[in-house]
């Protein structure tokens, strides 16, 4: 496994990579989540797509990554009457003069270290054809042969999402996607009157050694057991809306969050990392906010108990004791005869012996052997010590959760107080859940009890099975 100290220069650690994410959105107000995206999106070695109406800095943003890279940038406005010669250079006249078609290079995309193409889905298909060689494995096919393309980064914008099938297989090209909205009514004020001022140097320039010890760190690093049910869970929820990932993007998703743990020095994927993929599985805004709604759930849980399962749970004795409660049953004496009804008819009767049993209106509440009720007691007893349990470990359990996501690099700090108010709301139902369980063991140790004990012990109460 390649450790921080066989890092080029050591020029990855964490508080230059913080730095970093500071300065690509310095300036730029709510415009970090995006910088994190471009900055892990670089030492992944995958492009980004930014989506958001004009004027919300998405070019500014490709700007400062370019600043990170250096080398030469290339930008463009795509309409649909651009042509390939605005983006791959003209054709050689002297290569024509000896039978070669190949284009001049030098200041187009294909020798570009860093490219922003703005309204990328206006283009037309020759453009688009043309980008998916060098977006997927950079090269350029220059005449017949293919050459390597230095872009370390393709930052591509759009307005809006398009609704051509053809468009929407080009937009899978791009692993990273971001919304870039304008600012929200809290930052409004800040907007009218900072001051614009010069950025600056920034921390940390990129070496192309930096990303293949990112790419070689990241191979080393494994998926946690609970990452992998979180990957399995998700793909059920997402196929369950009707949004179906490739296996190709599942993979390469897998694999930026490696490169996510090991930025951070963790051992392995955890749960912390899982944010990540708001960037890399949802397609549209809303897919986005109903990834966030899945993430919250799953982060602001600990997976040892389900509070849905629980109160399921506490519905199934609560059902079973109000059944037992209003169970009823006749009155009968030694021979077999409603005592009730001897009574009414005079101690020597017999008028009723035929019809007595049919006479179902003088019963009363049912009776319950002490195995019955022990059993029914010990069931729920030891669904409330599991809880008891876990309550006792829920402050715990907040405080590493909150350190976990606070020091991952990659999660937004109001996606860290979402997922900890959250993980509050999970508690406070998990209290609920457990006074209805010891009210239902209350009610089934208070059910009538009868007279001699069989020794029968009930069918469980069928509960759901845990998630």
């Amino acid at each position: 496994m390649v450790s921080r100290d066989d890092r080029a220069g050591k020029s990855l650690s964490r508080h230059t990579l913080r730095e970093t994410i500071r300065w690509l959105s310095q300036g730029l107000l709510e415009r970090e989540d995006q910088a994190r995206a471009l900055l892990l999106a670089l030492l992944s070695g995958e492009h980004v797509l930014l989506i958001g109406p004009p004027g919300t800095a998405k070019s500014a943003l490709a700007r400062r990554l370019h600043g990170l890279v250096g080398g030469r940038w290339f930008e463009r406005l795509l309409t649909r009457f651009t042509v390939p010669e605005e983006l791959f250079g003209p054709l050689s006249l002297e290569a024509l003069d000896h039978g070669r078609y190949e284009r001049e290079i030098d200041g187009y995309l294909p020798a570009a270290d860093v490219a922003f193409l703005d309204e990328v889905f206006k283009a037309n298909s020759a453009i688009l054809n043309a980008l998916l060689a060098i977006l997927n494995e950079r090269v350029f096919d220059q005449g017949a042969k293919r050459i390597p393309v230095p872009l370390a980064c393709l930052v591509a914008a759009s307005n809006e999402l398009p609704d051509d099938e053809a468009m929407l297989a080009f937009q899978d090209r791009f692993l990273f996607r971001c919304d870039v909205l304008p600012v929200t009514d809290a930052s409004f004020q800040a907007l009218l009157v900072q001051s614009h001022q010069p950025v600056g140097e920034p921390p940390w320039r990129l070496d192309p050694a930096d990303v293949r010890a990112t790419d070689i760190g990241a191979a080393d690093i494994g998926l946690g057991g609970v990452v992998i049910e979180a990957f399995v869970a998700l793909r059920e929820s997402l196929l369950e809306t009707g949004l179906t990932i490739s296996d190709r993007r599942w993979v390469r998703a897998a694999r930026v969050l490696r490169a996510a743990a090991w930025l951070d020095d963790a051992p392995e994927v955890g749960l912390e990392h899982l944010a990540v993929l708001r960037w890399l599985l949802p397609a549209t805004t809303a897919q986005v906010k109903g990834f966030e709604a899945w993430l919250l759930a799953w982060l602001g849980a600990d997976q040892a108990l389900d509070p849905i399962w629980l109160e399921q749970t506490a519905d199934a004795f609560s059902q079973q004791l109000e059944v037992e409660q209003s169970a009823g049953e006749l009155a009968f004496d030694d021979s077999g005869k409603l005592a009730m009804a001897r009574r009414l008819a005079g101690a020597d009767s017999t008028a009723l012996s035929d019809g007595a049993p049919r006479l179902s209106a003088f019963s009363r509440a049912r009776r319950y052997s002490p195995a019955h009720i022990a059993a029914r007691v010990a069931q729920i007893s030891e669904v409330i010590d599991r809880v008891d349990h876990w309550l006792a470990d829920a402050t715990a359990h907040a405080e590493r959760l909150q350190a976990r996501l606070s020091q991952s690099l990659w999660i937004e700090p109001s996606l860290v107080m979402r997922a900890l108010e959250t993980f509050a709301q999970s508690v406070e139902a998990v209290r609920r859940a457990r006074e209805r369980l010891v009210a239902a063991r209350a009610g089934f140790e208070a059910l009538p009890l009868a007279e001699s004990d069989e020794g029968r012990r009930p069918d469980p109460v069928a509960v759901p099975d845990m998630p």
